[in-house]
């Protein structure tokens, strides 16, 4: 045998006994070899790590100074930073763990809709998902340092409490986007998107360089001239990628039984992925400098999503009528406010927010309400095996 192939045979043996290594660590803190035990306590030891790094990493950074809660050099700017780099990081290892159990086990996959073969998520779709964990850490951070801020006002904060502090939040943050990766379902992943998208918006709101922004219109937000345009596009961008995810493997689960309504599936899957495209674009745009084409991708949006709507009791005859029925009354809602707007009722900025918040409200329960229909019916009163995950394969005794 030739030595390269020696070397390689020996590099996937050493792989594969360091991975048994770490099962079996695992199976031991979780004390039972579940899948739920083996995630919460893998879940645990991430967490931990990252309490170890956050304090070892901080407190050499704080010694001998005294933070400030905000601004920056200040705590609240250390764990915004990191914590949004702990998300990220959490979130990978979460796909690599969740990826590698499956692979082990040879079973189909119950917790994590995305895992199958022929249903797997993209590099790409994974990058847009991690970088929104990874923004709703930062935002979020920043928003609980500044509450801390008003509420213990010209407060220091020493070195070694800062470090716990750091400690704990890196811990926190990486206990639950662990978790998140480890569970993705399009369901769990359109309450990602509605928090990234609140938390995007207000922050590009709080960092505006122009008070008045909203004297103009929404999109003033992400022009290249105001301070708040890389949160706003960059959130439109993200949100545009994740609802583009999402619908194809939300929509993938509706039941359909004729040609008729599989091609009306392909008809909603089609204007939600255009939704998606379009909202990217609105970000890739600003409307400063591409006047025109920002617009266009802007109304063309709207009319997808009304086109949609309208149509979906005929493109999709399983959805619920309560939800068609809302579905509609959001379009009469929305032409009502563009003749508000025609008369000089409203100005363009109401418009575009509350048009914005009915369409990517109704976006977010279609990806549920799809979900819950394509979910297969279970009992809960059941406790066979087969409604359980699949077991982690027990690692072998070490003598």
């Amino acid at each position: 045998m030739r030595p390269e192939r020696v070397a390689q045979l020996y590099a996937v043996a050493r792989e594969a006994t360091m991975e048994l290594r770490v099962r079996r660590v695992v199976q031991r803190i979780a004390g039972t070899d579940t899948a739920e035990a083996m995630y919460e306590a893998a879940a645990l030891l991430v967490g931990a790590v990252c309490f170890l790094v956050g304090f070892v990493v901080s407190l050499p950074v704080f010694w001998g100074r005294e933070l400030a809660i905000t601004g920056s050099a200040s705590l609240g700017a250390f764990v915004a930073i990191g914590g949004a780099a702990v998300a990220a990081l959490a979130f990978v290892v979460g796909r690599f763990a969740m990826r590698s159990h499956y692979e082990a086990a040879d079973a189909t996959p119950r917790r994590d809709r995305f895992a199958d073969t022929d249903d797997r998520l993209r590099w790409y779709d994974l990058a847009a998902i991690a970088f929104a964990h990874a923004a709703v850490a930062y935002l979020g951070w920043l928003g609980i340092a500044q509450l801390l801020e008003q509420s213990f006002t010209d407060a220091p904060v020493f070195a070694l409490p800062g470090a716990i502090l750091v400690a704990v939040s890196f811990a926190l943050t990486a206990y639950v986007c662990f978790l998140s990766a480890v569970a993705l379902t399009p369901m769990s992943l359109s309450l990602v998107l509605a928090i990234f998208l609140v938390v995007g918006a207000f922050a590009s709101m709080l960092a505006a360089s122009d008070p008045h922004w909203w004297q103009d219109n929404l999109s003033a937000l992400g022009m290249s001239t105001n301070v708040s345009a890389v949160a706003f596009n960059g959130t439109l961008v993200i949100a545009g990628i994740m609802v583009t995810t999402i619908s194809r493997y939300a929509t993938a689960g509706l039941p359909v039984d004729t040609r008729e309504q599989r091609r009306g599936r392909r008809i909603v899957r089609g204007g939600l992925i255009l939704m998606g495209v379009f909202l990217a674009c609105v970000g890739i745009f600003p409307v400063d400098e591409f006047f025109a084409l920002h617009n266009t991708v802007a109304t063309g949006m709207a009319v997808v999503f009304a086109v949609v709507v309208v149509g979906l009791p005929w493109f999709l005859p399983t959805i619920a009528r309560v939800f068609v029925a809302l579905g509609w009354i959001y379009v009469l809602v929305i032409v009502m406010l563009g003749v508000f707007f025609a008369v000089g009722y409203y100005n363009l900025t109401a418009v575009e927010l509350i048009a914005a918040v009915l369409i990517f409200s109704w976006i977010i329960v279609f990806l549920r309400t799809a979900g819950a229909v394509g979910a297969p019916l279970t009992d809960p009163t059941r406790q066979d095996a087969a409604s359980d995950p699949p077991a982690l394969p027990t690692p072998p005794r070490g003598r």
